[in-house]
């Protein structure tokens, strides 16, 4: 009775009784920790800074344990080179590339410039650019490449007309500020293909794919310009009455 009797339940055990079987466990569930400890923030933070794909910026920070600058260190070390190195590069080759959506309802003329002719003619650049054009496709409110193309004056009247909006007339002008200016950067991005979920991935923008292909190229990469064409568009159709129409062609037949 002078000694309390051991539980088999109890886990706490001290130094002298951890096993290398008792480590081993310690440590592997110390590891999953640390590597559900990498957010996808971090991943998209890392990704933006190097211009690295999402697997291989999600190993560095696994194998960095969550270090920003020892996993960007690390991605230098294999080779995967940043993106933002290469933007000041000039971009005079490249592609003008046209796609023509199905039904041929709608079509895309787009230019994407590269620093030479030799990865203009590369597989993966043209499939880069194919996948522009299919996303101008798919984006009908894409009117700029970028957020800083857009001229002062659209901004300036997309503030003009959130300011006017019924919703806030009776709140303080700062708390009316603050709703306005959250609703121009969505606007903003709404406007620029950059800014774009990629749509055969979501969980990246047009703008980061891009800085992949730049990484993968190691060239700098840049979209330059694009027209979207829609059928029809701009042109205002006659609305007929289908059952007036009948009537009218039945008449001139008797």
């Amino acid at each position: 009775m002078g000694s309390e009797e051991h539980r088999s339940d109890d886990f706490s055990l001290s130094p002298h009784h951890l096993t290398p079987f008792h480590v081993n466990i310690v440590f592997s569930v110390n590891t999953k920790i640390k590597m559900a400890e990498i957010s996808a923030k971090l991943v998209k933070e890392l990704r933006e800074k190097t211009g690295a794909g999402m697997m291989d910026c999600k190993k560095a920070l696994k194998e960095n344990e969550g270090d920003m600058e020892k996993a960007i260190e690390w991605l230098r070390q294999k080779g995967i080179t940043s993106a933002e190195k290469k933007s000041g590069r000039q971009t005079a080759e490249g592609l003008v590339h046209s796609y023509i959506h199905t039904g041929g309802r709608i079509g895309v003329l787009v230019e994407v410039n590269c620093e030479t002719d030799f990865v203009a003619r590369r597989d993966e650049f043209k499939e880069l650019v194919q996948n522009v054009a299919m996303q101008i496709a798919a984006c009908p409110n894409v009117e700029y490449v970028s957020q800083s193309e857009i001229p002062e004056a659209v901004v300036a009247k997309e503030k003009e007309i959130e300011m006017g909006r019924d919703d806030l007339g009776n709140k303080p002008d700062n708390i009316k500020e603050k709703i306005v200016e959250g609703r121009i950067q969505k606007r903003q991005k709404e406007l620029s293909l950059l800014d774009q979920p990629f749509i055969k991935d979501p969980n990246m923008t047009v703008e980061e794919l891009l800085k992949q292909t730049i990484a993968q190229l190691g060239e700098n990469i840049q979209v330059r310009r694009f027209t979207r064409f829609v059928l029809g568009e701009g042109i205002e159709k006659q609305e007929t009455n289908f059952a007036d129409e009948v009537a009218a062609q039945t008449g001139q037949k008797l």
